[in-house]
């Protein structure tokens, strides 16, 4: 008997929880209707920043934040699709690191819409097909994701939060790795699993692809064939992992942006992303950067692009801590105004303190 008056206990427990769940979303049915009545917006990021927080403050354990942070990740996503259903666009297919960002972002209850490009997530959003989009920014071994940084100079959206994706690679295919005679992958993939690459498969033939769910799909129907992607899109394909954990460098991380349509208010821990373009004379770019530094403001990162509508001249793009409407990111963008050719703002959000 000494065991079952322990899963009693649990049992009740497991019942009041269950209560407490349905009581805790009977009032997210209430939020939701002055939400609508409103025309506030459903997925509020600096409240679920907050959220997070207070979570983590309550916790006593034996439960890990990461635990708790998991269960209420899907107690949010669930309360968002009874405040209204979301559609969620991402770089597919299903199983992509894009994916599993949104994943970590919104849970599993909201619905999810994959495209076949980064372009195709801004189009989803500007055309109302998705409410919000994943696209990734930055990888922690290649840099920037250029295409992306291209995209928002011209698309109607705006940066609403970030995430930032720990990466793991592992070579998966149907035989052993001295029988591989050609790797598929995504470009960026094999730029961060260069060092394996060159020790363990030289000589072998690399294929680009568009998703490493595709180069998974390739070597799924060659028997000679190994593709490098993450260990769900083995399971997907159901393919044998030869080798786990082969990029460079193990801290390896993907930074994401949520995209959207909406503002969001300052958290007091924010990040603002901005563009802008530099005059062509002697000390530019300082003159630009000057007003930044003047006040106190920290750049946590900075990438050239060229401009595509001139050439030889560039535009850089910018994140600050701060956000948009604190008095002295606010000032020191109007200074920035007066220095350069071009500025645009593409969002503040919510500060990931793991992204930085």
């Amino acid at each position: 008997m000494g065991i079952e008056k322990y899963r009693a206990k649990i049992e009740r427990i497991d019942r009041e929880i269950i209560s407490l769940i349905n009581e805790r979303y009977s009032q997210v049915k209430n939020i939701g209707r002055w939400k609508r009545d409103n025309g506030a917006a459903i997925y509020v990021p600096e409240r679920e920043k907050a959220l997070l927080e207070k979570l983590d403050n309550y916790n006593n354990g034996p439960m890990l934040p990461q635990t708790l942070r998991a269960i209420y990740r899907e107690i949010m996503s669930g309360a968002l699709k009874l405040e209204h259903p979301l559609r969620i666009s991402f770089l597919g297919p299903e199983g992509t690191f894009s994916h599993q960002a949104a994943l970590a972002r919104f849970g599993r209850s909201v619905d999810y819409h994959s495209t076949g490009s980064i372009a195709g997530v801004f189009r989803d959003i500007e055309t109302g097909c998705a409410d919000y989009g994943c696209v990734p920014i930055e990888n922690s071994t290649e840099g920037a994701v250029n295409y992306t940084l291209d995209t928002l100079i011209t698309a109607n959206v705006l940066i609403c939060a970030e995430i930032n994706l720990p990466i793991h690679h592992n070579l998966v295919g149907r035989g052993p790795s001295e029988k591989v005679k050609r790797v598929y992958s995504h470009p960026q993939v094999f730029g961060q699993c260069r060092r394996y690459l060159q020790e363990r498969m030289s000589g072998i033939e690399q294929v680009e692809t568009s998703s490493t769910i595709k180069a998974t799909e390739c070597a799924a129907h060659e028997p000679d064939a190994a593709a490098i992607a993450a260990a769900i899109a083995a399971e997907i394909y159901q393919l044998n992992v030869i080798d786990e954990h082969i990029e460079d460098f193990s801290n390896n991380t993907t930074r994401f942006f949520i995209l959207g349509k909406q503002k969001t208010i300052p958290t007091g821990d924010d990040k603002t992303s901005l563009c802008f373009a530099i005059k062509d004379k002697t000390g530019a770019l300082y003159d630009c950067l000057k007003p930044l530094k003047d006040a106190g403001i920290t750049m946590t990162m900075i990438e050239s692009r060229p401009l595509k509508s001139a050439n030889w001249e560039y535009c850089f793009y910018i994140d600050i801590l701060g956000h948009g409407d604190d008095e002295n990111v606010k000032s020191a963008l109007a200074q920035l105004n007066h220095q350069c050719t071009f500025l645009k703002i593409f969002g503040s959000y919510p500060r990931n303190p793991n992204c930085d």
